[in-house]
This record gives C-alpha cells, structure tokens and sequence, in this order.
C-alpha cells in the first residue's frame, strides 16, 4: 500500500472553491485503478491549510494517477487561481 499526503494552502476566499474541486476530484477517482481511498482534512488552527491523505495499491498506481490529464488539468487550475504556494507532496509505501 502506498499513502500519499499533499499539502495545500488556499488563497484566502477560495476555500469552498477548492473543497468543491476535491469532491470533482474524489468523485473521478471512484473506480481508478489502485485508488483505494482519499480524504481531505482542514488544519483547525490555520483554515486555509489543507491536507489530502490518499491511499492506493502500489507506488505505480499512485503514479499513473499523478501523470493523467486530469491531475495536470487541476493543478494547473489551482496554481492559476487557488494555492497561497505551492503544493507539498509525501508518498510513504507500506510494505
């Protein structure tokens, strides 16, 4: 199993903007492969960080994913309009 945590901050004001694009996102990956689960956490003592904590099956799923058009599609969209900075990405691999 692979767990990968990407890190966001959010301008300010497009908080409820980037929420909706995660459930965008989250809905595209039901069924894809690998994906196993994703969720998306707000740091309570800064509300304009976030968290997405995403399981998948193996590091080449994750990957797969990472290289699609969507995920460069919404990562264009979120330098273009959403992010404070840039995003900050983990992938842990459990053996």
């Amino acid at each position: 199993m692979v767990s990968v945590g990407m890190h966001y901050d959010v301008l300010e004001g497009k908080e409820a903007e980037f929420e909706a694009a995660f459930r965008d996102v989250v809905s595209g990956l039901q069924g894809a492969a690998g994906h196993t689960r994703t969720r998306l956490y707000r740091d309570v003592e800064r509300p304009r960080s976030y968290l997405i904590y995403s399981e998948w099956t193996d590091r080449e799923a994750f990957m797969g994913f990472v290289h699609s058009r969507a995920f460069a599609d919404v990562t264009r969209w979120g330098r273009e309009a959403i992010l404070a900075g840039p995003p900050r990405h983990h992938i842990l691999t459990a053996e």
